[in-house]
């Protein structure tokens, strides 16, 4: 069967502002996975997950290169594991998309079969897939696109229908810079984003609608509940602790990091082969053969491991390498410590910022392919002081279930059974400000603001006659500037020349329903009930790929002389 060839614009052709008003159609929803991913859409009575034509509801998240034309796991026929990871295919699209070659996530890819290389200078790295002997260059949003496009063609064909709307889920670690990537990739693909909704949020759509007939069959008002939710799939482990009533779920506390199954399984690996870094240093095919052979038995044991407590690991490596070993799941456990106190680590956090207690969740929900792992049951009843487990959902399909739900309801369909009469209350996964009174972040929008928001903080200047400022966005939470995303910068000229101290400048943030942030400025002098110049609004982020330079070499030069400090409030 001859595949269809498919066009995806460039990176250049599509500005990603080109967004309709209306939306007649109902939006699908799409979880793509690190490594694997599901479409799923609202059919008038409840949620169904789309097959590709293979049958499958669940479908490997990889592009192939080595065909004239690039396929992924929708459309392509299927491929032998080895294949995937001979080179030719770029897969873990997820980790990499929207980072810089600076990134420690971005340094760690580097063991795939496919080629990652990075300058170090904090701009987007240089991936490519292997192509007939030769490496044929390519970028995280281009593969997405490729990615999105078939998955656009699946639904169309199954729908028989033009889809244009969609709702994608994202991990809640994921930075601003990385969701205009993401919308980006869609924009290459014909799609329009309504929504980017983090993992454990589209997760508690679905579970306040399964509350709200839960309610309805017992015939009463329903009672608010409180749960948490951990999401753990290849790439990111996501936590959210929510309050849900009366198809209503209010997120209380959310928290993520770029940990998962992939750390899991690289770890596993090269405790399995010590000498992994020198056997695969570089990119030839004899060496990318035998990288895909111990990763594809390394996956097994991993698999297995969830069911029975050993497993016997036995691959020829070729170069007369072969690796017999009895893995059993305590040495998994314990190759893997650190992942897992990361783990335990993200709960406790997210709890404590919710400022709930365990004896006050009413259930716990585990999502994501990771939650399969018995350690990772484990630890979450461990910490939760639990016995049992929610087990109301696929936590294989739950995700995607949810941001089909969302898709339906933002699409403006109404159900006469009351089945989309959901709603969920958003808070930012990270805190949003600038840098201030020195090399400082001072968080103007904190973490787990409710959404929508609108936050304002009051600097003044450290020089005697002081007329311009540079305006520096970041969002994160480290006190170090240098550790959170840069999401834009300004200069802001026209600060009135006066003693230092005495000029008013305030920063505005401003984050509406559909995540939009503007930073807004304004300089005031005490006692004038007008700003000195128009308040001056941007939208975030500002920069693109490789412009986070630009920010450092300004801050080095000017940082010093156009710098301000917050004003302290008065008693």
């Amino acid at each position: 069967m001859s595949q269809q060839a498919y066009t995806v614009a460039s990176d250049s052709e599509t500005t990603g502002g080109e967004k309709s008003s209306s939306f007649p159609e109902i939006a699908i929803g799409v979880d793509i996975g690190t490594s694997q991913c599901s479409v799923a859409v609202w059919n008038g009575s409840e949620v169904e997950l789309l097959k590709n034509i293979r049958n499958q509801k669940i479908m490997q998240s990889y592009v192939s290169f080595k065909d004239e034309v690039p396929t992924g796991g929708v459309s392509s026929e299927p491929t032998h594991e080895h294949e995937i990871l001979s080179g030719s295919a770029i897969f873990n699209m997820k980790r990499l998309i929207g980072r810089v070659d600076t990134d420690p996530v971005v340094h760690a890819t580097k063991s795939l079969p496919f080629l990652v290389q990075t300058l170090d200078i904090g701009v987007r790295p240089f991936i490519a897939a292997l192509v007939s002997n030769a490496w044929r260059s390519t970028t995280p949003e281009e593969v997405l696109a490729i990615f999105l496009v078939e998955l656009r063609a699946m639904a169309e064909f199954q729908l028989r229908r033009p889809v244009q709307n969609v709702v994608l889920t994202i991990p809640v670690s994921f930075s601003r810079f990385q969701l205009s990537r993401i919308e980006r990739a869609c924009a290459m693909a014909g799609l329009h984003v309504l929504r980017l909704m983090p993992e454990p949020t589209a997760v508690a759509l679905l579970y306040a609608q399964q509350q709200q007939h839960t309610v309805h069959e017992n015939m009463g008002s329903g009672s608010e509940k409180m749960s948490l939710i951990f999401n753990m799939g290849a790439g990111y482990c996501d936590v959210a602790v929510c309050a849900t009533a009366g198809g209503v779920s209010q997120i209380k506390a959310l928290s993520g990091a770029a940990i998962g199954g992939e750390d899991l399984l690289q770890n596993l690996m090269r405790h399995l082969l010590p000498e992994y870094d020198s056997i695969f240093s570089g990119h030839r095919l004899d060496v990318s053969k035998s990288m895909a052979a111990l990763r594809v038995a390394t996956q097994n044991a991993i698999h297995m491991l969830s069911s029975q407590t050993s497993f016997d690991i036995d691959v020829d490596l070729g170069n007369g390498i072969r690796l017999t070993k009895i893995l059993d799941r305590k040495e998994f456990e314990d190759v893997n410590t650190i992942v897992f106190d990361q783990c335990e680590d993200l709960v406790r956090q997210c709890l404590n910022d919710a400022k709930v207690e365990v004896d006050d969740l009413s259930d716990i929900i585990l999502v994501g392919g990771c939650s399969l792992i018995p350690r990772v049951r484990d630890l979450i009843k461990s910490i939760c002081k639990r016995e049992k487990l929610y087990e109301g959902m696929n936590p294989l399909e739950a995700a995607v279930r949810g941001a089909a739900l969302e898709g339906a309801v933002a699409s403006g369909i109404s159900d006469p059974f009351g089945n989309l009469d959901l709603l969920t209350i958003q808070a930012t996964p990270l805190s949003i400000g600038i840098q201030a009174s020195g090399n400082n972040f001072i968080p103007i929008i904190t973490k787990n603001t409710t959404v929508p928001a609108r936050k304002d903080l009051v600097f003044t200047t450290v020089h005697d006659n002081q007329t311009e400022s540079l305006i520096v966005v970041y969002e994160g939470d480290e006190t170090n500037i240098q550790k959170n995303h840069l999401l834009g910068y300004f200069k802001l000229s026209g600060i009135p020349p006066l003693p230092k101290g005495v000029p008013e400048i305030n920063v505005c943030m401003d984050i509406d329903a559909s995540n939009v942030l503007r930073v807004l400025v304004g300089i005031v002098i005490p006692g004038n009930q007008q700003p000195v110049t128009p308040i001056m609004e941007v939208r975030m982020p500002t920069i693109d790929d490789g412009h986070g330079w630009c920010a450092e070499a300004l801050n080095r030069t000017y940082g010093s002389t156009m710098d301000l400090i917050t004003v302290q409030k008065k008693a």
